[in-house]
Order: C-alpha cells, then sequence, then structure tokens
C-alpha cells in the first residue's frame, strides 16, 4: 500500500480531505447551556444510583478524573461535589439534528458515529471552498451560534488521522495533520491512543514488547497477521498514516455490543449477574442516544480456558426498554448454569437493528 507521498510521486489520486467533527462533552455541554446554574461546576449526565453509570461527565468533572461509563458511586467518591443530572435524550437529538443541518450545507457524505460526532468526506464540497481548515473552522462557529455549544475538529487525509486531530486541541480546538506529517505523527503515539484499541489490546501490544506507533511500524505484515487475526493488517497500515476507509453516508450499524474481561475467573450466577449491568448499561445508552433498537439479543461467555459460546434470542418486535433488555439477557445466562468451566468474560449485543426516529409504525393487523 503505497503512503501519501508515494501516491503523490507517481501521480495517482489527490489525498482525500476528511474532517472529525467532536461535540464537547455534549451532553453535559447541553445540560450548563440550558440551566445556567450548572455552568462552571462538576456535572455528571446520568443517575446517582447504587448501579447507575455516568453518560457524560463536564469538563469541571473530568479534572477529578470523572469519565463516562464510569460507575456513579465512583464518580461520586472521586469528586464529591459532583452534581448529577438526568438525561434528556430528545433534546440531544434534536441538537444533532441542527448539527447535521450544518455539516449538509457543506457535504452529502457525512458518516456519523454518535449523536456528537461525525466524519466528514470534503475532498468535493458544495460550497467549492479549496481548504478543509476553512470549512471545519466555518463548521465550527456556525455551530457555535446557532447551538451555544462548541465543537472540536481534526482535518487529515484519512479518517484515522482526523479523528487523532480533533482529539488534539479538545476542547473547542482544531488540528490539522497533513499527508507529509501522518507517518511521523503516528511514531510516538502509545499503541492505547490509537482508536479502536481497548485495554485488552493494549495489554496483548506491550506483552509483545509493543509500545508505540513505531513499533508496531517495526513489525511485518506476517507477524501482526499471526498475533491480532483480521485487524492486523489493519494496525499495520494505520502505524504508517495509511486508511483507506472511506467516509460512508448513511452507514448503518448492525449491531450495538459491549463486554468485559474479569482481573479474576468468575462461576457464579450472582456474580456473573453483576458483571452484566453495566454492559446492559452502555448497550441502552447507545440504544437511547441513537433511537435504534433491536430484535435480537446475544450473550457471550468467554471461558478460561479461551473458548466462546454465545447464545441468541430474537424477539417479534424491537426490545423497547433497559429492563427487558436486562431480562432477556439474565434469562440466556440463566439457561447456563451451571457453567461447566469459570468464566473470563462476559458479553451482551443487540442486533437487527432499525433506527426508530425513521421506522414505520407497525400496526396489529387480524388475520
Amino acid at each position: 500500500m503505497n503512503s501519501p507521498e508515494q501516491a503523490r510521486d507517481s501521480g495517482e489520486a489527490r489525498p482525500r480531505k476528511i474532517i472529525h467533527i467532536d461535540m464537547d462533552a455534549f451532553y453535559a455541554s447541553v445540560e450548563q447551556r440550558d440551566n445556567p446554574d450548572l455552568r462552571g461546576k462538576p456535572l455528571a449526565v446520568g443517575v446517582s444510583v447504587e448501579r447507575g453509570v455516568v453518560a457524560a461527565a463536564s469538563y469541571e468533572a473530568r479534572k477529578f478524573g470523572v469519565r463516562s461509563a464510569m460507575p456513579s458511586v465512583t464518580a461520586k467518591r472521586q469528586c464529591p461535589e459532583l452534581i448529577f443530572v438526568k438525561p434528556r435524550f430528545e433534546v440531544y437529538k434534536a441538537v444533532s439534528r441542527q448539527v447535521r443541518d450544518i455539516f449538509a450545507e457543506h457535504t452529502e457524505i457525512i458518516e456519523p458515529l454518535s449523536l456528537d460526532e461525525a466524519y466528514l468526506d470534503v475532498t468535493e464540497n458544495i460550497q467549492k471552498i479549496a481548504l478543509a481548515t476553512e470549512i471545519a473552522t466555518a463548521i465550527r462557529a456556525k455551530i457555535l451560534a446557532e447551538t451555544g455549544l462548541t465543537a472540536s475538529a481534526g482535518i487529515s487525509y484519512n479518517k484515522f488521522l482526523a479523528k487523532l486531530a480533533s482529539d488534539h486541541r479538545k476542547p473547542n480546538g482544531q488540528f490539522v495533520i497533513t499527508p507529509r506529517m501522518g507517518p511521523a505523527f503516528v511514531e510516538n503515539l502509545p499503541v492505547g491512543r490509537f482508536h479502536g484499541i481497548g485495554p485488552a489490546t493494549t495489554a496483548k501490544f506491550n506483552g509483545l514488547g509493543i509500545f508505540t506507533g513505531l513499533d508496531i511500524r517495526n513489525q511485518t505484515l506476517e507477524f501482526m497477521n499471526a498475533n491480532f487475526g483480521k485487524s492486523g493488517a489493519y494496525y499495520y497500515c494505520i502505524s504508517r498514516g495509511v486508511d483507506e476507509r472511506p467516509v460512508r453516508a448513511n452507514r448503518i450499524r448492525k449491531s450495538i455490543g459491549a463486554e468485559n474481561t474479569f482481573s479474576n475467573d468468575l462461576t457464579a450466577f450472582d456474580a456473573l449477574e453483576v458483571e452484566l449491568q453495566p454492559l446492559i448499561d452502555k448497550v441502552w445508552r447507545h440504544c437511547e442516544s441513537t433511537g435504534s433498537r433491536g430484535r435480537t439479543v446475544t450473550l457471550k461467555v468467554k471461558f478460561f480456558d479461551f473458548e466462546i459460546i454465545t447464545r441468541s434470542r430474537s424477539m417479534s418486535t424491537p426490545v423497547s426498554n433497559r429492563a427487558d433488555l436486562e431480562r432477556l439477557a439474565l434469562d440466556l445466562l440463566r439457561h447456563e448454569m451451571p457453567l461447566p468451566k469459570s468464566v473470563r468474560l462476559l458479553g451482551v449485543s443487540l442486533s437487527a437493528l432499525h433506527d426508530q426516529d425513521r421506522a414505520e409504525p407497525q400496526l396489529d393487523l387480524p388475520i
């Protein structure tokens, strides 16, 4: 795969212009915008109950280490002054639609990742603006003017680097990674900062003596494939600043899932039930934030010896609330008890998705 420099020298197509827009602390910022008493204070969107989870944290709360997906009790312990506000997903979705309309003034090639972030391909753009940096600046200014909220932007020649760039000047900033900068920018990046590489994969990289982008680049493609399977080639390429994935307009997500590897293997149903709760919270939070609903619930179990089993149940209508998702997931787990071996990982996912906002109403008609 050619590098951007090789592509330019050989007369291949010029690099794409990709913008990644990420709203700053989106849910929390909406709450602070709408309630002046919350401005400048540590705020968490979520519920302060024993099994509650932080959906979003203001920058004031992040200074205390409060992060999204953190248990509410942990967040409150780290920041005793933390204020909890119940989420208002309908408001967040309405603001998100305002932001998407601003994107659409510049390009039709928009790939939403969630309510608060998206990729835009502005290589050819509606307003014929030559510089992607000018487009990003204009978008951020209009978002601020129309919604009262700030956004950060990353501009680059591919999606991987644009995502990295948007994190580089947060909040309320933007950063450009040019084709000449790309490979060098990745060199010193810890593997844990690579988008898509989570804690478990980071630990695996580190166990192989691989800690930075340069360390990955020094490996052969054969080594990466042997150790990381189908993801090996992707890691091999992005360590060189290469990412050929296009921005996909109207991308349809097929499933929503969450999983966790335990520090100690588990066997008891009660312990596994406790571990399932934050996973169910995470899946349902995504459903609420995007308006997606699904019909098929799948439980994933990885045993101590790495054997994996999955169990699924499909409903005739989409799962409509968190309680039903929890009931179905626990029924699948209960059906497997007693388990033949201790468990190192649990996962839960929801598939056969549709968008609740766009779905046509279904009527029960007599046959």
